[in-house]
Formats: structure tokens, C-alpha cells, sequence
């Protein structure tokens, strides 16, 4: 099952169509697109830095 090269996601379901379609395998891409959410999910709690305000992130000054 092909998916026509004119159709293309919305915007917010970019990141998951480019990880899907980079991998050929079906479960190594769906494996490495559950993989790329957990890390953002649990990027906040490996931070150990000392200050605990939003404002030292660096992750948070670039958005």
C-alpha cells in the first residue's frame, strides 16, 4: 500500500509522515516515531541543572 506522492499531511502531523516515511520498515518506524516522543516527553525531567527557572533553558530562550 503506496501513498500518492501529491497527498500530504497538516502541518501538525509533519514530524510523524517524515519519521514514517525515512524508516522503510513499518515497525522500525513506528518504533522510532513512539522513541522521538517519549525523548521529548522526558527531556524536561533529564534536565539537572541547579537553576530551576524556564528562564536558563536553553531549550526554552530558542522558542
Amino acid at each position: 500500500l503506496n501513498t500518492p506522492p501529491h497527498i500530504k499531511p497538516e502541518w501538525y502531523f509533519l514530524f510523524a509522515y517524515a519519521i514514517l516515511r525515512s524508516i522503510p520498515n513499518k515497525l522500525g518506524g513506528v518504533l522510532a516515531l513512539i522513541l522521538s516522543i517519549l525523548i521529548l516527553a522526558l527531556l524536561p525531567f533529564l534536565h539537572t541543572s541547579k537553576q530551576r527557572s524556564l528562564m536558563f533553558r536553553p531549550i526554552t530562550q530558542t522558542l
